[in-house]
């Protein structure tokens, strides 16, 4: 059984750091503190896990020995962890464990690996390759990047959350990963999306359709997941127009940094600009195929 005495801290309990706080809570884990820059979603959280809904990052640090972060970009990540801020996680980063799962740029996590190690904490990233269904019922997949005896430290709670804990190697590796899976899932989802879009313009019905490409090459998780919802326009949103553009984009500027040229992958972030300047940012990236079906928009 995993150690369940560490009191864990959240910032960012949006639906997947909320869902993951709860899976820990269920396991036996003490949920000390919760933030978010949406105050009336910590409130509500903190009150359903008997948690403190914290007045800022530095709170959480404070009251936590473990710090989970789930925010939704770079900037963010980099408002949480300022090092000059007294209200920032780093006013309390000694002998503190920091676990950041959001999909960020690689150097941003070995600054921040670096940045905590100067105040005498511990960073990890743990990085998600999955949605909000399996943070509830602790099923992730995660990869992780960091130092292997900080990597060994997390691996209890980790455990709690996924059931897949990969270590990938040094800090930034794992978020390397991370962006090429997102890369290639998306360009997944625009393929589908076209398929399903000209089978519907060749008057194909697309039930049968998304049969026969479950049992040709045709298959991918991505049909399993998103081939209804194209179908029927349901765009509930598990994972974001605006996250699908965000993680393309970062797996893109790897591929500028090593003189790569991507073209389906730059194609696929074309198309998610396209629905974020249409303010469609906060439906799920299944509804790309808005863009490809001809009696939509």
């Amino acid at each position: 059984m995993a150690d369940t005495q560490a009191r864990i801290g959240f910032v960012g309990v949006g639906r997947m750091g909320a869902n993951m706080a709860r899976r820990l809570k269920e396991r036996g884990y003490c949920i000390a503190a919760v933030q978010d820059r949406h105050a009336e979603t910590s409130e509500s959280l903190a009150q359903e896990l008997a948690s403190e809904a914290a007045v800022s990052p530095a709170r959480v640090a404070e009251v936590s020995e473990i710090v989970i972060t789930v925010v939704s970009d770079d900037e963010a990540m980099r408002d949480i962890y300022a090092e000059q801020d007294q209200t920032s996680l780093m006013a309390h980063a000694k002998d503190r464990l920091f676990i950041n799962c959001a999909t960020l740029t690689p150097t941003l996590h070995i600054d921040i690996e670096q940045a905590v190690e100067r105040q005498g904490g511990a960073a990890l990233e743990a990085c998600m390759a999955s949605s909000i269904t399996q943070a509830r019922q602790g099923t992730l997949y995660l990869m992780c990047g960091g130092k292997r005896e900080v990597f060994n430290r997390a691996h209890p709670v980790l455990d709690a959350l996924g059931t897949t804990v990969r270590y990938i190697g040094p800090a930034g590796q794992a978020a390397k990963v991370k962006a090429l899976v997102n890369m290639v899932m998306n360009s997944n989802t625009a393929a589908l999306a076209e398929g399903l879009g000209l089978g519907k313009a060749l008057g194909i019905d697309l039930t049968l359709l998304r049969e026969v490409f479950s049992q040709t090459g045709a298959a991918s998780r991505v049909l399993e997941t998103d081939g209804e919802d194209m179908q029927l326009r349901v765009h509930d949103c598990f994972f974001s127009t605006a996250h699908a553009t965000k993680d393309s984009a970062i797996a893109l500027d790897l591929a500028q940094n090593v003189g790569l040229s991507l073209p389906v992958a730059l194609a696929t972030l074309g198309q998610y600009r396209r629905l974020m300047e249409l303010g469609k940012g906060d439906l799920d990236k299944s509804a790309v195929a808005e863009l490809t079906f001809l009696d939509r928009l």
